[in-house]
């Protein structure tokens, strides 16, 4: 210490050592907030100069990303709270998502670590990470897609796409996304949440995203729509709109479940009826069966209502649902 060096032999505080050798598989012990909520927390983590992108020797700063070992479970990715997709290595030795720390960088308008702070000059070539743990199936060899979930355009593999993008008009995975998050010209589209019948998200006047629903024409309008052709309209929100139609939606829906309650009951005290009614004139009895006919087809329609009435009530996409329950009352 006399000659003013610091020497690494130091002992290092609890949560020092936690800040410096937190790696992927902890990721998921330690953290339990969402992006922002974590970029706030590790203000107070300190990051030694050797974390940095320029303290560190380039032909050593990504070695340990190249050891490929099986993990008993999976990781997760301290910013989505999500199992990895496209795992990217930071020079720091952090782990992410590579659209999670893609999509960061581009908010926070910086390169740095959400973790530890460490700041890069230039943004640095990102390093995949195996990541697959033991017994884990393949990413070409993963389980159909979910409802909602789109196939990436670029991958020959049709990995699930993560983002949409309404200039390009296609679904990206992670990796695909990345350029998106690098280059300038790109960086200007926008992204959305992924969907299906992208052209149906963009106003076919305008080229903008229909965000906007003009009560007074009852259609789904985007911004410049706004300002010129429904100018001095009723216009709110997408998502003010589809919050009010989906309690008018649940409201009927809960009205049909009666009338097929109330249909049902009739049905099983006619049943009854023509299984006590054997001294009863045939027509009688004939006329039960045929009036019970007809409530069980009355039934059977109301079920097929409810069912597409909640489908549509579970719709995420406010605009997808705008677009689909148009035609209702």
């Amino acid at each position: 210490m006399g000659n003013g060096r610091v020497r690494l032999s130091r002992p290092l505080s609890q949560q020092r050592k936690v800040c410096l050798h937190l790696n992927a598989t902890q990721h998921r012990q330690s953290l339990g907030t969402h992006t922002l909520l974590v970029a706030q927390q590790s203000s107070r983590w300190k990051t030694p100069s050797s974390m940095h992108a320029d303290a560190t020797p380039k032909s050593d700063r990504y070695a340990h990303a190249r050891a490929k070992a099986p993990m008993s479970e999976p990781p997760q990715c301290c910013i989505c709270l999500g199992e990895f997709s496209s795992p990217a290595l930071l020079p720091c030795g952090h782990c992410f998502c590579l659209g999670c720390i893609g999509e960061y960088w581009r908010i926070q308008a910086a390169c740095q670590c959400p973790l530890c702070k460490a700041s890069f000059p230039t943004r640095p070539q990102l390093i995949a990470v195996q990541t697959q743990h033991a017994g884990a199936p393949s990413e070409e060899a993963s389980a159909p897609f979910k409802a909602g979930e789109v196939p990436c355009d670029l991958c020959p593999a049709k990995r699930r796409a993560v983002k949409s993008c309404l200039a390009c008009l296609a679904s990206y995975c992670a990796a695909h996304l990345e350029p998106h998050y690098r280059r300038e010209d790109l960086g200007r589209h926008l992204l959305i949440s992924v969907g299906k019948n992208l052209e149906d998200s963009v106003c076919r006047l305008h080229g903008k995203r229909l965000n906007k629903f003009c009560r007074s024409d009852r259609t789904c309008i985007c911004a410049v729509c706004a300002q010129t052709e429904h100018r001095g309209h009723h216009i709110i929100s997408v998502n003010r709109e589809a919050t009010k139609k989906k309690v008018k939606l649940k409201c009927t829906r809960m009205k049909v479940q009666q009338d097929i309650q109330e249909r049902l009951s009739k049905v099983e005290k006619l049943k009854l009826s023509v299984g006590l009614s054997e001294k009863n004139p045939k027509e009688e009895r004939a006329q039960n069966k045929e009036l019970i006919g007809k409530l069980e087809e009355e039934i059977s329609e109301l079920e097929r209502r409810s069912a597409e009435l909640e489908r549509l009530e579970l719709t995420e996409d406010d605009l997808h649902f705008l677009q689909t329950c148009s035609g209702l009352s």
